[in-house]
Protein backbone atom coordinates (compact mmCIF):
# COMPACT_ATOMS: atom_id res chain seq x y z
CA UNK A 1 0.00 0.00 0.00
CA UNK A 2 1.12 3.60 -0.57
CA UNK A 3 -0.33 6.92 1.09
CA UNK A 4 1.52 10.22 1.03
CA UNK A 5 -1.03 12.75 2.78
CA UNK A 6 -0.09 16.57 2.95
CA UNK A 7 -2.09 19.17 4.70
CA UNK A 8 -4.89 19.50 5.59
CA UNK A 9 -5.86 15.76 4.82
CA UNK A 10 -2.82 14.41 6.93
CA UNK A 11 -4.18 16.22 9.83
CA UNK A 12 -8.17 15.51 8.98
CA UNK A 13 -7.85 12.01 8.12
CA UNK A 14 -4.99 10.72 10.98
CA UNK A 15 -6.18 7.34 12.65
CA UNK A 16 -9.14 6.93 9.87
CA UNK A 17 -8.87 4.81 6.74
CA UNK A 18 -7.96 7.28 4.29
CA UNK A 19 -9.12 5.37 1.28
CA UNK A 20 -12.95 5.36 3.16
CA UNK A 21 -12.08 9.31 3.82
CA UNK A 22 -11.43 9.89 0.08
CA UNK A 23 -14.94 7.96 -0.90
CA UNK A 24 -16.81 9.57 1.53
CA UNK A 25 -15.94 13.27 0.14
CA UNK A 26 -19.04 14.94 -1.47
CA UNK A 27 -18.72 17.70 -3.89
CA UNK A 28 -20.09 18.32 -8.29
CA UNK A 29 -19.30 15.22 -10.03
CA UNK A 30 -17.77 15.39 -13.41
CA UNK A 31 -17.40 12.30 -14.49
CA UNK A 32 -19.06 8.84 -12.63
CA UNK A 33 -17.81 5.67 -14.22
CA UNK A 34 -17.78 2.45 -13.31
CA UNK A 35 -14.11 2.17 -12.21
CA UNK A 36 -13.51 6.31 -11.80
CA UNK A 37 -14.54 9.56 -10.13
CA UNK A 38 -13.70 12.79 -10.83
CA UNK A 39 -15.65 15.38 -8.47
CA UNK A 40 -14.65 18.72 -6.92
CA UNK A 41 -14.85 19.38 -2.99
CA UNK A 42 -14.07 21.90 -0.92
CA UNK A 43 -12.37 21.53 2.57
CA UNK A 44 -11.72 23.76 5.30
CA UNK A 45 -13.01 26.98 2.58
CA UNK A 46 -10.62 25.73 0.08
CA UNK A 47 -11.62 23.91 -3.24
CA UNK A 48 -9.63 20.66 -4.28
CA UNK A 49 -10.05 18.09 -7.04
CA UNK A 50 -10.40 14.21 -6.61
CA UNK A 51 -9.86 11.70 -8.49
CA UNK A 52 -11.01 8.00 -7.80
CA UNK A 53 -9.95 5.11 -9.55
CA UNK A 54 -11.37 1.40 -8.39
CA UNK A 55 -10.04 -1.01 -10.94
CA UNK A 56 -11.51 -1.65 -14.13
CA UNK A 57 -11.17 -5.17 -14.17
CA UNK A 58 -9.42 -7.52 -16.83
CA UNK A 59 -12.46 -7.46 -20.07
CA UNK A 60 -11.59 -3.90 -19.72
CA UNK A 61 -7.91 -4.10 -19.59
CA UNK A 62 -7.81 -6.82 -22.13
CA UNK A 63 -10.12 -4.68 -24.66
CA UNK A 64 -8.36 -1.55 -24.30
CA UNK A 65 -4.79 -3.32 -25.57
CA UNK A 66 -6.81 -5.33 -28.48
CA UNK A 67 -7.41 -1.98 -29.90
CA UNK A 68 -4.05 -0.43 -29.19
CA UNK A 69 -5.27 1.49 -26.21
CA UNK A 70 -3.33 1.93 -23.03
CA UNK A 71 -6.09 1.73 -20.04
CA UNK A 72 -5.37 3.77 -17.49
CA UNK A 73 -5.03 1.78 -14.27
CA UNK A 74 -5.40 3.65 -11.26
CA UNK A 75 -3.98 7.31 -10.00
CA UNK A 76 -0.21 6.63 -10.10
CA UNK A 77 0.23 7.98 -13.36
CA UNK A 78 -1.14 10.88 -12.49
CA UNK A 79 0.97 11.36 -9.04
CA UNK A 80 4.62 10.20 -11.07
CA UNK A 81 3.15 12.69 -13.75
CA UNK A 82 2.79 15.98 -11.38
CA UNK A 83 6.23 15.02 -9.35
CA UNK A 84 7.70 14.81 -12.77
CA UNK A 85 6.61 17.92 -14.04
CA UNK A 86 7.09 20.00 -11.07
CA UNK A 87 11.09 18.74 -10.88
CA UNK A 88 11.20 20.02 -14.36
CA UNK A 89 9.85 23.01 -13.82
CA UNK A 90 6.89 22.91 -15.80
CA UNK A 91 3.62 24.39 -13.86
CA UNK A 92 1.06 22.20 -13.20
CA UNK A 93 -1.46 21.03 -10.13
CA UNK A 94 -0.41 20.60 -6.50
CA UNK A 95 -1.38 17.13 -5.06
CA UNK A 96 -2.13 16.74 -1.86
CA UNK A 97 -2.84 13.79 -1.15
CA UNK A 98 -2.12 10.35 -2.88
CA UNK A 99 -3.34 6.42 -2.15
CA UNK A 100 -2.98 2.89 -3.80
CA UNK A 101 -3.69 -0.25 -2.32
CA UNK A 102 -3.89 -4.33 -4.02
CA UNK A 103 -1.18 -5.25 -6.01
CA UNK A 104 -4.02 -6.60 -8.60
CA UNK A 105 -3.70 -3.67 -11.46
CA UNK A 106 -7.67 -4.63 -12.58
CA UNK A 107 -8.63 -4.26 -9.07
CA UNK A 108 -6.46 -1.50 -7.81
CA UNK A 109 -7.66 1.31 -5.42
CA UNK A 110 -6.29 4.21 -5.62
CA UNK A 111 -7.28 8.15 -5.60
CA UNK A 112 -5.29 11.33 -5.72
CA UNK A 113 -6.04 14.79 -5.02
CA UNK A 114 -4.75 18.35 -6.27
CA UNK A 115 -5.43 21.60 -5.24
CA UNK A 116 -8.08 23.96 -7.57
CA UNK A 117 -6.36 26.01 -9.58
CA UNK A 118 -8.49 29.01 -9.48
CA UNK A 119 -9.31 31.38 -10.55
CA UNK A 120 -8.39 30.26 -13.92
CA UNK A 121 -9.78 30.39 -17.40
CA UNK A 122 -8.20 27.38 -19.97
CA UNK A 123 -7.02 28.54 -23.39
CA UNK A 124 -9.78 26.71 -25.89
CA UNK A 125 -11.86 29.06 -24.02
CA UNK A 126 -9.73 32.47 -24.13
CA UNK A 127 -8.87 31.94 -27.59
CA UNK A 128 -12.71 31.09 -28.64
CA UNK A 129 -13.00 34.40 -30.23
CA UNK A 130 -9.83 35.28 -31.69
CA UNK A 131 -10.32 35.20 -35.27
CA UNK A 132 -13.01 37.61 -34.81
CA UNK A 133 -11.24 39.46 -32.43
CA UNK A 134 -7.57 39.32 -32.68
CA UNK A 135 -5.83 39.33 -29.27
CA UNK A 136 -3.11 41.41 -28.40
CA UNK A 137 0.03 40.68 -30.47
CA UNK A 138 2.41 39.79 -27.86
CA UNK A 139 -0.02 38.80 -25.59
CA UNK A 140 -0.45 35.93 -28.71
CA UNK A 141 3.13 35.27 -29.13
CA UNK A 142 3.73 35.24 -25.71
CA UNK A 143 1.24 32.89 -24.79
CA UNK A 144 2.50 30.75 -27.88
CA UNK A 145 6.03 31.06 -26.31
CA UNK A 146 5.15 29.65 -23.52
CA UNK A 147 2.81 26.63 -24.91
CA UNK A 148 5.93 25.35 -26.63
CA UNK A 149 8.23 25.87 -23.35
CA UNK A 150 5.96 23.75 -21.36
CA UNK A 151 5.13 20.97 -23.65
CA UNK A 152 9.15 20.95 -24.95
CA UNK A 153 10.40 21.04 -21.40
CA UNK A 154 7.63 17.85 -20.41
CA UNK A 155 8.17 15.95 -23.50
CA UNK A 156 12.50 16.60 -22.91
CA UNK A 157 11.81 15.57 -19.12
CA UNK A 158 10.35 12.17 -20.21
CA UNK A 159 6.50 13.21 -20.01
CA UNK A 160 3.78 12.85 -22.35
CA UNK A 161 0.25 13.87 -22.12
CA UNK A 162 -2.06 11.57 -24.41
CA UNK A 163 -4.33 14.11 -23.88
CA UNK A 164 -2.48 17.77 -24.69
CA UNK A 165 -5.03 20.19 -25.95
CA UNK A 166 -4.89 23.74 -25.18
CA UNK A 167 -7.86 23.16 -22.95
CA UNK A 168 -5.63 21.79 -20.36
CA UNK A 169 -3.17 24.59 -20.06
CA UNK A 170 -5.19 26.93 -17.70
CA UNK A 171 -4.37 30.40 -17.34
CA UNK A 172 -4.18 31.98 -13.99
CA UNK A 173 -6.54 34.81 -13.32
CA UNK A 174 -6.13 35.95 -10.14
CA UNK A 175 -3.61 38.92 -11.12
CA UNK A 176 -4.01 41.26 -14.20
CA UNK A 177 -2.99 39.13 -17.30
CA UNK A 178 -0.70 41.23 -19.39
CA UNK A 179 1.85 40.47 -22.27
CA UNK A 180 4.82 40.60 -19.64
CA UNK A 181 3.02 39.18 -16.57
CA UNK A 182 0.97 35.84 -17.01
CA UNK A 183 0.91 32.16 -15.53
CA UNK A 184 -0.11 29.13 -17.36
CA UNK A 185 -0.74 25.51 -15.67
CA UNK A 186 -0.85 22.46 -17.37
CA UNK A 187 -3.61 19.85 -16.02
CA UNK A 188 -5.51 16.83 -16.91
CA UNK A 189 -2.48 14.21 -16.66
CA UNK A 190 -4.48 10.90 -15.63
CA UNK A 191 -3.19 9.58 -18.63
CA UNK A 192 -0.22 10.63 -18.84
CA UNK A 193 3.03 8.53 -19.11
CA UNK A 194 6.50 9.21 -17.40
CA UNK A 195 9.77 7.75 -18.81
CA UNK A 196 13.77 8.51 -18.89
CA UNK A 197 12.91 9.76 -22.40
CA UNK A 198 9.54 10.37 -24.73
CA UNK A 199 9.47 8.27 -27.15
CA UNK A 200 9.24 9.52 -30.72
CA UNK A 201 6.10 8.21 -31.57
CA UNK A 202 4.46 9.68 -28.40
CA UNK A 203 5.63 13.08 -28.17
CA UNK A 204 4.42 13.27 -31.87
CA UNK A 205 0.87 12.66 -30.66
CA UNK A 206 0.98 15.02 -28.66
CA UNK A 207 2.32 17.67 -30.55
CA UNK A 208 -0.71 16.84 -33.58
CA UNK A 209 -3.55 17.10 -30.66
CA UNK A 210 -1.83 20.30 -29.72
CA UNK A 211 -2.03 21.55 -33.55
CA UNK A 212 -5.23 19.72 -34.24
CA UNK A 213 -7.00 22.04 -30.55
CA UNK A 214 -5.60 25.39 -32.13
CA UNK A 215 -6.49 24.66 -36.36
CA UNK A 216 -9.89 27.43 -35.39
CA UNK A 217 -8.02 30.10 -33.32
CA UNK A 218 -6.64 32.06 -36.65
CA UNK A 219 -3.23 30.92 -35.98
CA UNK A 220 -0.79 32.54 -39.44
CA UNK A 221 2.24 31.00 -40.37
CA UNK A 222 4.59 32.96 -38.34
CA UNK A 223 2.97 32.04 -35.08
CA UNK A 224 3.68 28.43 -35.87
CA UNK A 225 6.79 28.98 -37.00
CA UNK A 226 7.44 30.85 -33.75
CA UNK A 227 5.82 27.64 -32.03
CA UNK A 228 8.25 25.64 -33.48
CA UNK A 229 11.18 27.83 -33.11
CA UNK A 230 10.42 27.93 -28.95
CA UNK A 231 9.73 24.02 -28.82
CA UNK A 232 12.66 22.42 -30.75
CA UNK A 233 14.96 25.48 -29.51
CA UNK A 234 17.05 25.52 -32.62
CA UNK A 235 17.31 28.43 -35.72
CA UNK A 236 14.32 27.86 -37.72
CA UNK A 237 15.98 27.12 -40.92
CA UNK A 238 17.31 23.44 -39.43
CA UNK A 239 13.91 22.82 -37.62
CA UNK A 240 12.44 23.32 -41.32
CA UNK A 241 15.24 21.04 -43.15
CA UNK A 242 16.06 18.42 -40.14
CA UNK A 243 11.83 18.11 -38.80
CA UNK A 244 10.28 18.04 -42.90
CA UNK A 245 8.99 14.83 -42.42
CA UNK A 246 7.68 15.42 -38.76
CA UNK A 247 5.84 18.40 -39.75
CA UNK A 248 4.08 16.78 -42.83
CA UNK A 249 2.95 14.30 -40.81
CA UNK A 250 1.40 16.47 -38.31
CA UNK A 251 -0.57 18.89 -40.93
CA UNK A 252 -2.07 15.51 -41.85
CA UNK A 253 -2.16 13.95 -39.12
CA UNK A 254 -4.26 17.18 -37.59
CA UNK A 255 -6.47 17.31 -40.78
CA UNK A 256 -7.56 13.64 -40.26
CA UNK A 257 -8.40 14.64 -36.41
CA UNK A 258 -10.51 17.71 -37.86
CA UNK A 259 -12.21 15.84 -40.23
CA UNK A 260 -13.70 13.53 -37.58
CA UNK A 261 -14.43 15.96 -35.49
CA UNK A 262 -16.32 17.42 -38.25
CA UNK A 263 -17.93 14.05 -38.54
CA UNK A 264 -18.40 13.37 -35.33
CA UNK A 265 -18.78 16.54 -33.08
CA UNK A 266 -17.44 16.37 -29.35
CA UNK A 267 -17.40 12.28 -29.59
CA UNK A 268 -14.28 12.41 -31.04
Amino acid sequence: MKLILAEPFKRLWAGQDAFAAVEALQGQVYRELEGRRTLRTEVEGRGYFVKIHRGIGWGEIVKNLLTAKLPVLGAGQEWQAIQRLTALGVPTMTAVAYGERGSDPANQHSFIVTEELAPTTDLEQLTLDWVRQPPQPRLKRGLIDEVARMTGDMHRGGVNHRDCYICHFLLHTDTPVTADDFRLSVIDLHRAQVRRATPLRWRNKDLAALYFSALDIGLTRRDKLRFLKAYFRRPLREILRDEARLLGWLERKADTLYARKQRYGDAL
